[in-house]
């Protein structure tokens, strides 16, 4: 028996099939390599929307402000998603759900690539949005029960399979944009190159039995362990960052560095490397120098990144800087989830539901709240503005008993 309780959402406790614990070691890492295919295949299409912002932007004649207010559409899908996405885990199994929502992720993005105006880009953002969440809630549950399955840490190679994902996406937008391919035909391209790691690799993942387990009835409200609140704004910093580049970063390389051609996702590209990177060796730099100490220059790296390519707005200068923001966002968020987990006032499923409810927050509102700030000030000052974060979560650590 392998106990499986995930954020606490689905209110139930799952059993692996007597078969997996039995299994060779070679068909874990099937395993292994499957669920990794549905990170990597989640993350490229994330990567492949972002890579064309500033092309779709520009085709639809959109401001920033404009684009900002399209941009809110992909949280509220998500948003929207977020109270039935667990029970449809639950309910059909995350290997079901995950092979769906995939498949739609994939189609969605697709479907983007046709929008010939606003409001048809904002209902392709909104069920982006929606089949994104249905898709990382079951294919985190997948990474989970893997974990449970090899008996030690691994979800942050999952997590750096996303980013390295981010990492191939970018690339992949750099060709196409020298070959002039319109978003249509490069979000199909990949969509159907996702569908097929899909079909290589749905008949690998976990099935996972679920036994009913009693609910303790508690208070409709309950006031939270103060220390849990910290760090989901110090995670709030750290997503709110890590949002604007993922939307704003091409943006920022096309309109104020003047990037030539294909190099106005660079930053873009620079930034996804140096976060899977991080993410990599986030674990081995925690074990020598602590949490504290990571946080904290993790978080100053953040500032220092954003505030050299405000003052420094060349190609040179920003990517550099954008490399330092990539580093910095790499290690704060794991670091959090696993000191969560942690907790001795709270029940690790709580714990680790406020600290992500209050982080991802930020990774929602930072990259629509940008668009209104540069059209009000200016695309420079708004990066300005979020870097400021970096220095405030340095701070807040030392704050923090919890983190050692």
């Amino acid at each position: 028996m392998i106990e499986l309780n995930f954020i606490d959402r689905f209110k139930t406790e799952g059993k692996l099939k007597k078969s997996y614990k039995k299994s060779k070691l070679s068909y874990l890492r099937r395993i292994r390599w499957a669920v990794a295919a549905f990170y990597f295949g989640m993350g490229l299409c994330f990567a492949t929307w972002a890579s064309r912002i500033p092309d779709i932007k520009m085709a639809l004649d959109l401001s920033a402000a404009d684009l900002g207010t399209i941009l809110f559409a992909l949280p509220l899908g998500q948003l929207a998603m977020m109270p039935f996405s667990g029970k449809l885990v639950t309910r059909f199994g995350s290997h079901r759900v995950g092979v769906f929502s995939l498949i739609m992720y994939a189609i969605s993005l697709s479907n983007m690539g046709l929008a010939t105006s606003s409001w048809q880009l904002a209902l392709g953002l909104f069920l982006f949005g929606i089949f994104g969440n249905m898709n990382s809630i079951s294919i985190n549950t997948q990474g989970v029960y893997t974990e449970k399955l090899y008996q030690k840490t691994i979800m942050a190679s999952f997590h750096g399979v996303w980013s390295f994902a981010g990492f191939t996406g970018a690339l992949i937008g750099l060709g196409m944009l020298s070959l002039e391919l319109s978003p249509f035909y490069h979000f199909l391209i990949v969509g159907l190159f996702v569908i097929t790691l899909v079909a290589f690799n749905y008949r690998y993942l976990i099935k996972a039995k679920k036994t009913p387990i009693t609910v303790e009835r508690k208070k409709l409200f309950t006031k939270p362990d103060s220390a849990l609140i910290w760090l989901g704004i110090i995670g709030f910093g750290c997503m709110a960052s890590e949002g604007i580049m993922f939307d704003w970063s091409g943006i920022y390389f096309k309109d104020v560095v003047n990037a030539p051609g294909p190099l106005i996702i660079l930053g873009y590209t620079s930034f996804m490397i140096m976060m899977a990177t991080g993410r990599f060796l986030g674990d081995g730099l925690i074990v020598r120098f602590g949490r504290k100490k990571v946080i904290q220059t993790s978080g100053l790296l953040i500032s220092a990144g954003l505030f050299t390519a405000v003052a420094f707005p060349y190609l040179i200068p920003s990517t550099i800087g954008f490399m330092l923001v990539g580093l910095g966002v790499s290690s704060i968020v794991p670091t959090l989830y696993s000191l969560a987990g942690k907790n001795t006032t709270v029940p690790p499923g709580e714990a680790l539901t406020i600290v992500t409810s209050v982080s991802f927050l930020g990774f929602l509102m930072g990259p629509p709240v940008i668009g209104y700030i540069a059209e009000l000030m200016g695309l420079r000052f708004s990066f300005a503005f979020i870097g400021i974060f970096g220095i405030l979560i340095a701070l807040m650590v030392s704050r923090i008993k919890a983190i050692q």
